[in-house]
């Protein structure tokens, strides 16, 4: 028999096992059932297994260094990683790989509406918390870098993936470097983005809504490519305002960006790689955005 022939075989007989468990009792499954079940998995060949993991890990990137400082909770979504804190009702970060094949796509924002994300304890950040605010939800992780899947599309409008984000900020210096870590996905084939929230501890916090959703001073962004000869990183940082300001004015090294938030952004890059990739920001080393 043939290899393809005996996955099939095998994969049929465990597709049978599987509904003869699941046919069962609601509350008692019998033996038989189970270990059918057991014997026709444990016979697919381990080259499937080995595959599926191979596959597995092509979609994993390396994320920031675990928190030991705040309240953190990961949660992983098709299109990205968050770091969410349940005091300030926001992520600490948000975390993807984005692909030059991840910047197109059919999936429409258009289709999508914010929603409550109930993987995290109450109280927890809703629509109603907006209302008449006048603050935007601001994405973290784009809908733009989510085009490519439908499922990825609608995490993306998860309230953990959102903070309370001044309009003109939101409309103008933020979604200009979303659209430049586009261009630079479709230039390198990939690049690595991480982005949250600043707090002042200086200052008063301010919150919105019943819930009390934690309003940002600033945001950060940090943007690494390992394409090309050496890898590079850039960073930004603006304050939550609505002061229109030059983007380039607003680079900063990676170093900056991790003292500012108390975040390691590549824990897994060898030590002699990080601290020069951190050390340095030349803006225009990077291409332009074609608008």
């Amino acid at each position: 028999m043939t290899d393809l022939k005996l996955r099939k075989t095998m994969l049929m007989a465990a597709f049978a096992a599987m509904m003869l468990w699941l046919t069962g009792c609601a509350d008692s499954k019998t033996p038989e059932a189970e270990q059918a079940v057991k014997e026709a998995f444990a016979d697919i060949p381990t080259e499937t297994a080995t595959q599926q993991t191979t596959q597995a890990k092509t979609l994993q990137f390396e994320i920031p260094a675990k928190l030991t400082d705040r309240p953190e909770q990961i949660i992983r979504r098709k299109g990205y990683t968050v770091s969410y804190n349940k005091d300030t009702r926001t992520p600490n970060w948000v975390a993807w790989h984005l692909t030059k094949g991840h910047t197109y796509g059919k999936a429409s924002r258009s289709n999508e509406v914010f929603a409550e994300d109930t993987s995290v304890p109450t109280p927890r950040p809703t629509d109603d918390d907006y209302y008449n605010s006048r603050y935007d939800r601001g994405h973290m992780c784009p809908a733009g870098d989510n085009k490519w899947d439908e499922t990825a599309m609608r995490e993306s409008f998860l309230f953990t993936n959102i903070c309370p984000q001044n309009h003109a900020l939101n409309k103008y210096e933020w979604n200009e470097v979303e659209i430049l870590c586009r261009e630079w996905a479709r230039e390198y084939g990939a690049v690595d983005v991480v982005c949250g929230p600043l707090f002042d501890k200086d200052k008063a916090p301010k919150t919105i809504g019943r819930n009390k959703v934690r309003v940002p001073d600033g945001f950060f962004k940090v943007v690494l490519c390992r394409q090309g000869k050496e890898p590079k990183a850039i960073g930004f940082v603006f304050d939550n305002s609505g002061k229109k300001v030059n983007v380039a004015d607003h680079v900063y090294t990676v170093d900056y960006v991790e003292r500012l938030t108390g975040i390691d952004f590549y824990p897994a890059l060898a030590d002699n790689i990080e601290d020069k990739v951190e050390a340095n920001a030349d803006y225009d080393s990077w291409p332009d955005a074609e608008y």
